[in-house]
């Protein structure tokens, strides 16, 4: 068994939920590996984001969002709104925005509680059938790296995982 390692950068917007498609860049990594038979593991170690694969909607909203992207952060406004004010979710805490600040995030950086909620409904991690050395996504297929974090751009990791033969 051999196991190849690489990741993608995003560089998130801010302001709103950023996503980003990123099936070129793992399909180049899965090439790169030389693996033929296996799977490859698209992960996010940002609490705040999420790794999902889904079907392109091609049409475009105007914030910039395909229609699927922007049905699904309408969708989630109305479940967890979008954290606007402190104290509108019990996260973050006075110790959680001590600990921030000790880490050099401002006050408004810790304010992203829908985020990390957001995250945790959608997952961090897609894993991919490898076979005959290309991705099995199916005919429509892509895989997609969303930031939920609206707080500020930042530039995200993205880390991409072969394992196989």
């Amino acid at each position: 068994m051999k196991i190849f390692r690489e990741t993608v950068k995003a560089q998130s917007t801010g302001m709103r939920p950023t996503f980003h498609k990123i099936t070129d860049q793992v399909k180049d990594i899965v090439a790169r590996s030389g693996i033929q038979n296996g799977f490859v593991l698209v992960y996010s170690h940002h609490t705040t984001c999420s790794v999902v694969t889904q079907e392109d909607s091609f049409d475009m909203a105007y914030t910039g969002l395909e229609y699927m992207q922007q049905d699904l952060v309408d969708i989630f406004e109305e479940m967890i709104p979008q954290c606007r004010h402190e104290g509108q979710y019990m996260h973050p805490g006075p110790k959680a925005t001590v600990f921030a600040a000790e880490h050099g995030e401002d006050s408004t950086g810790v304010i992203n509680t829908d985020a990390h909620l957001r995250s945790m409904f959608m997952g961090r991690s897609e894993s991919i059938v490898i076979a005959d050395g290309a991705m099995d996504l199916g005919e429509f297929g892509h895989i997609y790296f969303i930031d939920f974090d609206w707080t500020r751009p930042r530039e995200r990791t993205v880390q991409v995982q072969v394992i196989g033969e």
